[in-house]
């Protein structure tokens, strides 16, 4: 059975994830046609500084998810700190203070479970370095909706126990480093 095209790709990250994501998102050209989901663990008292960093590296346009906000094709979405981000069924985000997860608000699973519930197998999920085991859960519920799991070489990881975590719970998930996520990704961009 063929997979279908790719729909949107959802990322979490935590410890060194700022070093991790100037490797992948710059990579991506200016005409990429999927939504990318990104939640990093930003401590609720701290804005979020990756969006604006990373809007000055990247040729796709960089943003905080707002509630309610339709998903548009060739933008990425970090989660605000403090709030989930969730996928909704219509094709819109949905921001929610609910009780954390792993001890984070963001979690990276509740974003990568209410993804893989809309996009099913068309669900890209990649999971980077991290101290703890939040994305685990979420990176298996993507390869339950027969999506596809890309988790970071631990070798290379600045933290490596969210991408070990990431493994045992997901055994079919591709192991990529870094360079590798970046040049799979940007080939998505590529008709």
């Amino acid at each position: 059975m063929s997979r279908p095209p790719p729909a949107a790709i959802v990322i979490g990250a935590s410890a060194g994830a700022v070093q991790a994501l100037l490797t992948i998102l710059p990579a991506l050209p200016a005409s990429f046609p999927l939504p990318v989901l990104v939640v990093v663990h930003v401590p609720a008292d701290r804005d979020n500084v990756l969006v604006p960093l990373l809007q000055a590296k990247c040729r796709l346009t960089v943003k905080e998810a707002e509630d309610k906000e339709p998903i548009s094709a060739g933008v990425v979405y970090f989660a605000p700190s403090d709030y989930h981000l969730l996928v909704e069924t219509d094709g819109g985000l949905a921001l929610s203070t609910d009780e954390a997860v792993n001890y984070s608000r963001p979690a990276i699973d509740v974003l990568f479970e209410s993804a893989a519930d809309v996009y099913g197998a068309s669900l890209i999920g990649v999971i980077l370095t991290g101290a703890n085991h939040d994305g685990a859960r979420g990176l298996r519920a993507v390869c339950d909706a027969g999506g596809v799991a890309i988790v970071q070489d631990k070798a290379e990881a600045y933290a490596t126990a969210m991408p070990a975590a990431a493994r045992d719970a997901c055994p079919a998930a591709t192991t990529m480093t870094l360079d590798a996520i970046a040049s799979y990704l940007a080939s998505l961009g590529v008709a």
